[in-house]
């Protein structure tokens, strides 16, 4: 829902700010007061082509906000999620369109740099704009497949068909891939056998190339070793003054003193540990080099591994972590390669049933679209007729598109239309005019009742050609479709006028020798003297005013 629109230095706008209701909005005032404007400028925010003559002569920058109100909606959220725009989730969109003369103009949206193609998805989600050559939707046949669901096709059907295709289509997925295998399977198997042997011939365990770094290391250096260990034996243990017999005569020594003053108590402990610390490095040290031993032949070996290794690592992702799970995947492939003919026997028995079931769910689908497609024409051409269209004529032409079934189903809807006798009834989008496709689409919002994700509705110049018992009856239509979506209507009629929950008057004045557009929001006493102006005028009279007063009473 749009709960705040703010306007700066578009067309004969300085600044306007103009809050919305839900329900029924209606905008009203004098021929050319700018009201179209407004409307204009709600497109232009949601995605429609910018001009610059569009903005207010002498301008160079103007810009257009809109705050709209979300109600839950997993389209949406996933949209906005997928554009990385923050607040996908929350209750409010600020949507801001920064223009320029130069052409260089930008667009956020919750405060966020956005693309317009992105502006252009969001806009079915936020605002349907009717007006003249202003039809986003009604022409669109995807709209009407949606608008005939909504009439008469349950939801749970609806579902069966979506998931019945999800599931044949995954399973043609998996079938597909395992044929496109099979043409390469040949070379494939004899690639992965080799690489299995090699890999297996390895025997390759996980840490082997550090621990035989480590001994090559070692054999490479056993002089080097021997001399450190023998060196550092002699004078931690060996030596007259070794480390160990000074700090057991240390020990001896500070055990005493603490006899006399029981602050040496504290490193009696410490120094105990030295001690033991320092004869288990003096033994380690002794063992080690006792176990050295120079061998040419094992070092050898040693190089031999790890190049072996290196090859292997480099072949296969790096490290032996990589180069064991190449051998796990390439084992697991070759076993899905030499059971493939017995697997694609079984997908293509499964791509066949989910297929079928696909087929049923759809066909039953189609039947029931069949079905409703007769009430739905009756109960639109009878909606139509009270809306000055006593001859019109409304078709839903339903074509076979198996060749390309999808989620929906298999079938192809397109809505027909003639709006005057003698004439052939031709697609939507060929031979309504901008009035009447708007009318037309009020009656279809409003008999297919689509409210699964209510929107803005907007209906410019919705009156056009219509008056007296005809405006009556849209302005009860309108008022039927703003109890499950709101709706901005543009309207000269006072008929319609009258049924607003949010009556709004548009204005143009001169000021300081500029033409400037203002707008109103209009309590009982304002709608009474708006709706006598739009009866009578110009020249208000009190008459006028008895029958406005009497419009707002029958409401």
């Amino acid at each position: 829902m749009l709960q705040f629109l703010n306007i700066s230095n578009i067309a004969l706008i300085d600044e306007l700010q103009v809050e919305f209701e839900p329900g029924l909005n209606l905008l009203t005032g004098e021929t050319g007061s700018g009201k179209s404007i407004i409307v204009d400028a709600l497109g232009v925010l949601i995605g429609g082509r910018f001009t610059s003559d569009l903005l207010k002569s002498g301008a160079q920058r103007g810009s257009i906000e809109g705050l709209f109100l979300l109600g839950p909606n997993p389209g949406l959220e996933r949209l906005l999620e997928n554009a990385g725009v923050d607040g996908g989730s929350s209750e409010e969109l600020i949507i801001r369109r920064e223009l320029s003369a130069t052409g260089r103009n930008k667009i956020f949206i919750n405060n966020q740099l956005a693309t317009h193609s992105l502006l252009r998805e969001l806009r079915e989600f936020l605002v349907d704009i009717h007006g003249q050559g202003d039809q986003q939707t009604l022409f669109n046949p995807h709209t009407h497949l949606q608008l005939l669901d909504s009439f008469a096709i349950s939801n749970g059907l609806l579902d069966e068909v979506a998931e019945a295709h999800h599931l044949w289509t995954r399973v043609q997925r998996e079938l597909d891939a395992l044929r496109r295998d099979d043409s390469e399977k040949f070379q494939l198997v004899d690639t992965l056998r080799f690489q299995i042997d090699e890999l297996e011939r390895a025997q390759l365990v996980l840490g082997e190339d550090e621990r035989l770094e480590e001994e090559r290391r070692r054999l490479a250096n056993v002089e080097k070793l021997t001399a450190l260990c023998q060196s550092s034996y002699g004078r931690i243990y060996e030596d007259d003054d070794a480390a160990v017999a000074r700090v057991r005569q240390t020990l001896k020594d500070v055990t005493e003193l603490a006899e006399y003053d029981s602050t040496f108590r504290d490193y009696l402990e410490g120094l105990e540990s030295a001690r033991a610390v320092l004869e288990d490095l003096s033994f380690s040290l002794r063992d080690f080099a006792d176990k050295l031993e120079f061998s040419p032949v094992r070092l050898a070996e040693v190089e031999d591994r790890l190049a072996e290794l290196s090859r292997l690592k480099r072949k296969y992702g790096g490290s032996l972590e990589s180069s064991l799970a190449h051998l796990a995947r390439s084992e697991d492939r070759l076993r899905q390669i030499e059971t493939s003919d017995e697997r694609e026997r079984e997908l293509s028995r499964e791509v066949e049933a989910a297929r079928s079931r696909y087929l049923e769910r759809a066909g039953k689908l189609h039947r029931e679209r069949v079905r409703a497609a007769k009430r739905f024409e009756k109960a639109v051409e009878s909606c139509i007729a009270e809306l000055a269209m006593e001859r019109a004529r409304f078709q839903v032409e339903i074509s076979d598109a198996s060749s390309s079934a999808g989620a929906k189903g298999i079938d192809q809807i397109e809505f027909h239309f003639s709006a005057n006798a003698g004439e052939d009834l031709k697609p939507l989008a060929r031979v309504a005019s901008g009035g009447e496709a708007s009318r037309l689409m009020l009656v279809l919002k409003t008999v297919a009742n689509a409210t699964e994700f209510p929107r803005t509705i907007v209906f410019d110049e919705i009156d056009t050609g219509i008056g007296g018992r005809v405006s009556e009856a849209v302005g009860i239509k309108l008022r039927k479709l703003a109890e499950t979506n709101q709706v901005l209507c543009v309207t000269h009629q006072p008929q319609i006028a009258r049924f607003a929950d949010s009556h709004l008057a548009v204005q143009k004045a001169v000021v300081d020798g500029r033409t400037q557009v203002d707008i109103s929001k209009l309590n009982r006493t304002g709608r009474i003297e708006e709706l006598a102006r739009m009866l009578t005028g110009a020249e208000i009279t009190e008459t006028a005013r008895r029958h406005a007063r009497q419009l707002l009473k029958i409401n």
